[in-house]
């Protein structure tokens, strides 16, 4: 004991830990969990038309952009050392059956030609799925089933199949299927090889919820359901994490390279357990429009300091283990330096 009674017998004050804190080199020693701009990718919506960039009002900062823009944005992109881009195309005209989405013509197919054409070292990854193609506004083929119409899983896998080649084809250097369809990595793993795409990673949206932060994303893509809602194939937020780890096992046995967790911030608990039970698989986690754009409205507002909450959002993705982050942020980090 001392004079003033404090134990210094290994215990307080022996031990303080505040010593790792005082000094900002020392903290940058014992700093774990960094966010890197080579960790990340920016999402791009791309749209048909020329010297077009239409802001997006839910997501301040952000664009409808026309195809021949990308070729200066993708060059900005690797200027900026961002680890890829992911594309979401809104085509010229809908239709039941999303058939731009097909098309060698169609919107992402010449979007992902400009920018690999301008910007060979950028790593493009195309959005496998139809919901921004269809008039309907839902991830696929539709069915009549007990009186309501729902997607036909079954129908879309061939689609999806079709969608993912016409990608390759234009160059894309991975394809990411997000429609929760059962036994779509499967598919266009098939679809891919038989293509002569056997080289071609997927990196699936393999425990894809159907929450509530995504409404921004509707606007971005145009992309909001016309009747319903996507609870019949997107994962139910209230179930427990066994039933994501069930889909990503299912989706890594289909041949999946990589796997995403989405959302991100309200599902650390899911990123955790899936790096947890796959470590020898890459993870990406996708921090989605509704949290960047809570951020911005609360950072007009002087409420919050933005680039702070930002940058702790996305090393509290790092640290429940996702080695990826899509983020709309990408820029941002990469700039803030």
């Amino acid at each position: 004991m001392t004079q003033d009674g404090r134990n210094v017998q290994g215990g307080f004050p022996t031990t303080r830990m505040r010593r790792l804190r005082y000094h900002p080199a020392v903290r940058n020693f014992v700093r774990d969990v960094t966010v890197s701009p080579g960790n990340l990718i920016l999402p791009l919506f791309v749209r048909p038309g020329e010297k077009l960039r239409q802001p997006i009002s839910a997501m301040p900062g952000h664009d409808q952009i026309s195809p021949d823009l990308l070729p200066a944005e993708g060059k900005e992109i690797v200027d900026l050392g961002i680890g890829g881009v992911i594309l979401f195309g809104i085509p010229a005209t809908k239709d039941a059956t999303g058939s731009d989405a097909t098309s060698e013509s169609g919107i992402i197919a010449e979007a992902v030609a400009r920018l690999k054409d301008a910007v060979p070292d950028l790593l493009v990854i195309t959005d496998v799925c139809f919901c921004e193609f269809t008039d309907h506004g839902h991830c696929g083929a539709l069915v009549e089933r007990r009186g309501q119409m729902d997607v036909d899983n079954d129908a879309t896998l061939e689609m999806l199949a079709k969608q993912a080649v016409v990608h390759a084809k234009a160059g894309a250097d991975m394809v990411a299927p997000s429609g929760m369809m059962d036994g779509m990595i499967a598919a266009i793993r098939g679809g891919l090889d038989f293509a002569g795409y056997e080289h071609l990673p997927i990196m699936s949206y393999a425990a894809k919820y159907a929450s509530g932060f995504y409404g921004p994303f509707r606007e971005a893509a145009e992309s909001a359901p016309q009747f319903g809602d996507r609870r019949t194939y997107q994962m139910d937020p209230a179930t427990a994490v066994g039933q994501a780890l069930r889909e990503v096992e299912l989706d890594i046995q289909e041949g999946a390279d990589l796997i995403m967790v989405k959302p991100a911030l309200a599902y650390l608990d899911v990123v955790h357990a899936v790096a947890q039970a796959h470590p020898g698989v890459p993870l990406a986690a996708y921090n989605v429009s509704g949290e960047y754009s809570m951020v911005k409205a609360a950072a007009e507002r002087g409420w919050i300091d933005e680039k702070a909450v930002a940058l702790e959002s996305l090393v509290a993705m790092r640290r429940a283990g996702a080695q990826i982050i899509l983020t709309y942020w990408a820029k941002d980090v990469a700039r803030w330096g």
